[in-house]
């Protein structure tokens, strides 16, 4: 049985069809979105989660309607200065996780503004993956090393990684009910768990957060073992 997970990470799937449902823009949907990200923001703080990681917008998604692409990043500029204050109340220290080449100069500057106001909080930690890929992220981080002269090992790879500064998830959640990875998290997601939820983002609300950590509790995280040999292993007398 698994205790609960210090790093959660999301697929945030469906806005746009949570809009269509509704005879709405897709815009419409995003901003819907934004709401349930808050509010999962919140209640995995309340629940004792250390991390959580959300994929926002990926390296893929610059191919959508450019009217679309327009309003996710106006969007995305306004919820930074809307979201950030409180989140540094609240205790949240935010990373923005991505390739920020290309960015328009005030989504650049709203977040390096937001990862320093928000600094020194440790209740917890909210990686946003912005124009993030997980190709792109190993792709980096081995240029990293071979920029630095450094052997491509597993160990280095995992430290020259985005998000090298938190352990890997241990549980993903994907809601929309499509069940794939979409470039998320590649190397980091190797012993994850993962959650699928039919809910599309905007619907998902605490209720379904704590179904999928109830899910994930109830799952046996083996990592290469025998059942047997978890078993032993905490049977085993531990040393003072």
């Amino acid at each position: 049985m698994s205790q609960l997970p210090h790093h959660i990470a999301i697929v945030m799937d469906g806005n746009g069809r949570w809009a269509s449902k509704r005879f709405l823009p897709r815009a419409a949907g995003h901003k819907q979105g934004v709401d349930s990200l808050r509010r999962c923001v919140k209640a995995c703080a309340q629940r004792g989660v250390g991390v959580l990681t959300v994929f926002a917008f990926s390296s893929e998604n610059w191919s959508r309607p450019a009217e679309e692409v327009s309003g996710l990043m106006d969007l995305f500029a306004m919820a930074l200065t809307r979201e950030v204050p409180q989140l540094k109340a609240d205790g949240v220290q935010l990373h923005f996780v991505g390739e920020r080449t290309g960015l328009s100069a005030k989504v650049a500057a709203g977040i390096e503004q937001a990862e320093l106001a928000t600094a020194a909080n440790s209740r917890l930690i909210l990686n946003v993956c912005f124009n993030y890929g997980g190709r792109w992220d190993i792709l980096q981080a081995a240029a990293k090393l071979a920029a630095q002269g450094k052997p491509v090992t597993e160990l280095e790879l995992s430290g020259a990684m985005a998000l090298a500064h938190v352990a890997d998830p241990d549980l993903v959640i994907r809601t929309g009910g499509e069940q794939r990875i979409s470039n998320f998290l590649l190397w980091q997601t190797a012993y994850s768990e993962f959650y699928f939820s039919d809910q599309l983002w905007p619907e998902f609300d605490e209720a379904a957060l704590d179904l999928a950590i109830e899910v994930f509790k109830q799952r046996e995280r083996r990592f290469g073992k025998t059942s047997g040999q978890l078993v032993a292993l905490s049977a085993a007398p531990t040393v003072a």
